[in-house]
């Protein structure tokens, strides 16, 4: 049979306004620490948490700033701004990746330490809310460069981290090569063995199988709780997915193996669409081989921001922050969103699709697969052990159903969305650790 005629569909004549290459500045950087936060005031205003417990919340407990000197490949030295934050730590140490992008700035670092905080705590795991990040272009960056850029920010953030205090993992334009340098020199720092100390190293230093698909394959898990709820086949299942990242490429390998519709993916090069569904393995190797998704005949090129305005079943957010706003929230057609990315959606698109009925499954509980993995892998470093793909996917797959469905259930229950479901359920025992410590006056 020949290759299916491709119909792009018609979008609304005002196209979305691309966001994913705007800088992030410290201002809105602001913003966006912020919009997070007025998330916890809304859970506030509903659950009986201590005035003590709430003021602890509202910030971070330690914020570290450093400068990385790197000797670049051409003689001259260059020095790169980069941040270290943990958000509460009564659960346990701070656990969160660090993030190589140009437009990092403190308040996004500590943002996403916040939401790392509520992740963990929603699905019961014993760690606090970490983040890093360093402002550089890292694929401008030679391999060499890239690796004392590493060495150099453990070396800078060495005295507040270790499996017991603070463990990093990957985030943007960080890979296991790159955790590789990171554990090693923070070895050699210790002059000790302290595989634990990081995770999604490569298998041979410690890493665990199954962690590089652990952050897609969560989402998907998460998704087919909801898609069970309501009836939906994944067969019948129309998605979209903004990003293709490795998140994003491994949630839409899996879902299409399931039989869900991936009508269409993007990267920073424009989207491409077939409304037959795409076939995944094609445009990864078009990717590999150009860079762009847009260079595949698996389907025909359509801008970035129509993707956003496609009449899909499941929108799939898997970029960066902030992708639907108040601007161009109206212009989302999808019947409902999955985060796969952090917080791709602000308050206030969040309350407008609410308002339309438009369920959200949330970035918290979605994007939860790869921190559990990165749990599981902490586990088996600190007991010696080794488990097979097999295991850890399984007990992914129980630890991430049970955790879920609680949320699922408290939305229906409560009659509240999703996001607010998971938002309660994570502050609730976040507080409660900071209470039983004896941190309030009048707790008990």
């Amino acid at each position: 049979m020949g290759k299916a005629k491709t119909k792009i569909p018609q979008v609304a004549q005002k196209p979305i306004e691309k966001t994913a290459t705007q800088a992030l500045t410290p201002e809105t950087g602001a913003a966006l620490f912020e919009d997070a936060r007025s998330r916890l005031e809304d859970v506030f205003k509903v659950l009986d948490i201590h005035p003590d417990a709430q003021a602890r919340l509202m910030q971070p407990s330690l914020s570290l700033q450093v400068s990385i000197p790197v000797r670049m490949d051409d003689g001259r030295l260059k020095a790169f701004p980069a941040w270290r934050v943990h958000y509460d730590t009564s659960l346990g140490p701070a656990k969160g990746g660090v993030r190589f992008h140009p437009n990092v700035n403190q308040h996004e670092v500590t943002t996403l330490s916040f939401w790392m905080a509520v992740k963990c705590a929603v699905v019961g795991l014993p760690y606090g809310g970490g983040k890093g990040g360093v402002q550089v272009d890292a694929k401008a960056l030679s391999s060499l460069e890239l690796e004392r850029l590493a060495r150099g920010y453990i070396r800078a953030i060495a005295d507040i981290m270790g499996p017991d205090r603070d463990i990093p993992a990957p985030d943007v334009n960080i890979d296991a090569t790159v955790l590789g340098w990171m554990i090693d020199e923070y070895e050699q720092i210790t002059r000790a063995k302290a595989p634990a100390a990081i995770t999604g190293k490569p298998i041979a230093l410690g890493g665990s199988p199954g962690r590089v698909a652990a952050t897609g394959r969560g989402a998907l898990q998460v998704l087919d709780l909801w898609s069970e709820r309501t009836g939906r086949k994944p067969e019948e299942t129309t998605v979209a997915v903004q990003g293709f990242g490795n998140a994003a490429y491994h949630f839409a390998r899996l879902a299409s193996e399931r039989g869900y519709r991936i009508v269409a993916v993007s990267d920073s090069s424009g989207a491409l669409y077939n409304a037959d569904g795409l076939d995944i393995a094609a445009v990864k190797q078009a990717k590999a081989n150009s860079g762009k998704v847009t260079d595949s005949d698996a389907g025909s090129a359509m801008a970035g921001a129509e993707l956003l305005a496609l009449e899909v079943d499941v929108l799939v957010l898997a970029a960066l922050e902030n992708q639907i706003h108040g601007d161009n929230v109206n212009e989302v057609n999808a019947s409902a969103i999955l985060e796969i990315a952090n917080g791709p959606l602000t308050s206030e698109a969040d309350q407008a699709l609410a308002q339309r009925d438009v369920p959200v499954l949330p970035d918290v509980l979605v994007n939860t697969g790869g921190v559990i993995v990165s749990y599981f892998e902490w586990l088996q470093n600190r007991a010696g052990e080794k488990w097979s793909e097999k295991q850890v996917n399984e007990r992914l797959d129980t630890l991430l159903s049970e955790e879920a469905s609680q949320v699922l259930t408290r939305a229906q229950a409560e009659g509240i969305t999703y996001r607010q479901a998971a938002y309660r359920q994570g502050i609730e025992r976040i507080a409660e650790a900071i209470t039983v410590r004896g941190n309030c006056q009048d707790c008990r």
